[in-house]
């Protein structure tokens, strides 16, 4: 597959369904096919089904079985081109955009969409360390952040290694408290952190240890920088996610509010990763299958 994938490209190497299938072969089985049930390496293919059948137990499956592609009536061209255009939208694409390009309905976009999220999702991402930036904003509900529209805003928590990752999650209580400050920081920060710079909310005090100094910024004070002290790279990325919410999909469900930060996590720690496309696609040739009804539970 091509380091960098564009509209022309895709358009050239995966314009039949048999050209996407034996992209998604080779990403799922790089060293030959395997059975998914005796992982026996004896198998024939079925080609006028596009099946597999297993020699040692008869188990028949595809490359789609148990997937995220898996019960999909979609074309693979489709699927292909909606996981481009979720890679390289920096703002992110709603789920109409998404209706309006592939020609489909938009509970096809919108299933489409919600199971290409969950598949950017990490499954066990590495501590962040170094010098790391901590903050919290407030997402969704009416006009206005200050403390009477709280309630209906949804507090999203952020930190990211200076150079390196972000990671991005919900507030479980919607407020900056102690407990809920310091359980996001210890579940994403790990023990060779340096420094962690924060502003002057008080959830934030006693994070520091003997090994790790933390310092805070008081905006309360109109003070952004003192030194290397800061968080103005966090709150680029609060910026980046909030433009996303306003301009492509206007108001996000808390319900789901997760996997639209899987997505955003996934697209800023990947923007120089020239190999996007591909790893998007591999995962979700190995992501479990996500039904409609587990989506909307």
């Amino acid at each position: 597959m091509r380091q960098k994938m564009n509209l022309s490209a895709l358009n050239t190497d995966f314009d039949t369904d048999t050209e996407c299938r034996a992209a998604l072969e080779g990403l799922r089985w790089p060293n030959g096919v395997r059975c998914l049930r005796c992982d026996s390496a004896k198998i024939s293919r079925i080609s006028t089904r596009k099946q597999f059948d297993c020699d040692a137990c008869r188990y028949r499956f595809s490359v789609t079985t148990g997937t995220i592609f898996h019960d999909s009536h979609l074309p693979l061209q489709k699927w292909f081109l909606a996981i481009l255009l979720m890679c390289e939208a920096k703002k992110g694409i709603s789920a109409n955009q998404m209706k309006r390009t592939l020609g489909v309905a938009h509970k096809t976009a919108w299933y489409l969409c919600h199971r290409i999220r969950a598949a950017m999702a990490e499954a066990q991402p590495e501590p962040l360390a170094g010098t790391v930036e901590v903050d919290e904003t407030y997402i969704g509900g009416g006009r206005g952040v200050g403390a009477g529209n709280r309630d209906r805003h949804k507090m999203v928590l952020a930190a990211i290694q200076r150079g390196g990752p972000v990671r991005m999650g919900r507030s479980k209580t919607n407020r900056a408290s102690k407990v809920e400050l310091h359980g996001f920081i210890k579940a994403h920060v790990g023990d060779e952190t340096i420094n962690i710079y924060t502003d002057e909310a008080k959830g934030y005090l006693g994070i520091g240890d003997e090994n790790t100094t933390h310092a805070t910024i008081a905006h309360g004070r109109g003070e952004y920088v003192r030194g290397d002290v800061h968080t103005n790279t966090v709150e680029s990325v609060f910026g980046l996610f909030k433009r996303a919410v306003v301009g492509s999909f206007h108001q996000i469900s808390t319900k789901h509010l997760d996997r639209y930060l899987d997505e955003f996590e996934f697209r800023f720690n990947n923007r120089k990763n020239p190999y996007l496309f591909r790893d998007t696609v591999t995962r979700l040739v190995r992501a479990d299958a996500m039904p409609y009804e587990q989506l909307t539970a």
